[in-house]
């Protein structure tokens, strides 16, 4: 991986965690399971084995990919992040302009990005338009029906 990740403190952690979880247990559950379906015989048409074989491929990429994002990282420092214009660990409250509808999100690197929990990237659309806007400003956010209009409601950590 050439490109740095942007992780908050919250994403580090997590990150942190899962790869705790994958090396320590996930390897060797899928390792017990190789390991049995092989006992049942020939393994050129035992599903259950290429099933763990799969499941272990998954395993091993996730983890490198994990130790990669580790790797090479920026993490967002809490007291770095300002309410004077939207940036990277802040908290922005957007209102659509058409629908009046108001949604919090928390700015993020795309490696978090997370839409469904109101986690969005500084590299989507929406984290595009609005990086390094102040609180009241109007941005349009292209989108493929045209372009969507948000104003700027607040910005807080």
């Amino acid at each position: 991986m050439t490109n740095e990740c942007i992780l908050t403190s919250e994403g580090h952690s997590k990150l942190l965690t899962e790869l705790e979880l994958l090396t320590n247990v996930k390897r060797k559950e899928v390792a017990e399971r190789i390991k049995t379906a092989i006992e049942f015989g020939d393994i050129s048409e035992n599903s259950e084995y290429d099933d763990a074989k799969n499941e272990q491929a998954f395993v091993e990429g996730r983890i490198t990919q994990i130790k990669d994002m580790l790797s090479n990282y920026q993490l967002i420092d809490d007291c770095d992040v300002t309410t004077d214009n939207v940036c990277l660990g802040c908290c922005v409250v957007l209102k659509d302009l058409e629908t009046g509808e108001k949604d919090k999100y928390r700015m993020v690197g795309s490696v978090e990005a997370d839409p469904e929990n109101h986690r969005i990237s500084n590299e989507s659309p929406v984290g595009k338009a609005v990086m390094g806007k102040k609180s009241g400003e109007v941005v349009d956010v292209p989108a493929p029906s045209g372009n969507i209009k948000y104003k700027i409601v607040s910005i807080s950590k």
